[in-house]
């Protein structure tokens, strides 16, 4: 039997690939209103968080500081959100959480303890982590029909978070890889999208992304995403427009 005839009737194949997961960076899992706030941030876009993989980042917490995962995961899966693994932490806690079936994924703190001939492995793509993001939300107005539109007149750096809160975010210029643009309503960006954007974050399946040029890390409408890697080549760095039509999100290429 020769080797490829061997391959193909193997019954799997193991392979290496990217996943576009949420970091949930945890600061202080004793805090009263921890879950309850949480539970809150789910309930904006229910579809999108709905059975999401989740990697937690313990980065933030005091060295000696015990964990109890078991415990905090069965917390999470009770909103819908599974714990896959764990981002940085000490020994003890890496230890802790391969106890009880959670990943070690090597960053943070651990990875700045590593050899620097290691290199580092991707760092998961988060929606509710980004690096000190600096958040600006508009402001909010009492008629539902005044909407806010923010309105970025600069290119949008990795790492950075805007979010429009109940209106339109646009941005005249591009957004980089690693930022993230959130918004109730759409999302206009007048260059290249290759960071993430998020539209009808608050459940409005009617807002809609346009963009000049489509590179994008993720984009989705009212929790429904789509990664890049699902993107078709049709699309990419093209103007299009992102909207959802019978439970379903499209991708069109805008004609003028």
């Amino acid at each position: 039997m020769s080797n490829q005839v061997a391959f193909r009737d193997a019954p799997f194949q193991l392979r290496g690939s990217n996943f576009t997961m949420m970091v949930l960076k945890v600061s202080d899992p004793h805090a009263q209103n921890f879950f309850f706030a949480l539970s809150d941030k789910v309930r904006q876009a229910p579809n999108f968080f709905r059975n999401a993989p989740v990697v937690l980042d313990l980065d933030d917490l005091p060295p000696g500081q015990g964990f109890d995962f078991e415990n905090f995961c069965d917390l999470l899966r009770t909103l819908g959100l599974i714990a896959v693994g764990l981002q940085g932490g000490t020994r003890e806690q890496q230890e802790a959480a391969l106890a009880v079936g959670l990943a070690v994924f090597p960053q943070g703190r651990a990875a700045a303890e590593a050899p620097a001939a290691q290199p580092a492995a991707p760092r998961p793509v988060a929606v509710a982590d980004a690096p000190a993001p600096a958040v600006t939300a508009a402001p909010a107005h009492d008629l539902p029909y005044q909407k806010a539109t923010l309105l970025v007149r600069e290119n949008v750096r990795s790492g950075r978070q805007l979010y429009a809160q109940g209106g339109d975010l646009v941005v005249i210029g591009s957004v980089s890889p690693g930022a993230e643009l959130v918004a109730d309503g759409n999302i206009h960006v007048y260059g290249s999208l290759r960071g993430r954007a998020l539209a009808g974050m608050a459940g409005d399946r009617n807002a809609r992304i346009f963009c000049q040029s489509l590179e994008a890390e993720m984009v989705s409408i009212a929790g429904l995403y789509r990664v890049s890697e699902d993107l078709e080549k049709s699309v990419l760095r093209r103007q299009v427009q992102i909207y959802l039509d019978q439970g379903f999100l499209h991708i069109d290429p805008v004609t003028v």
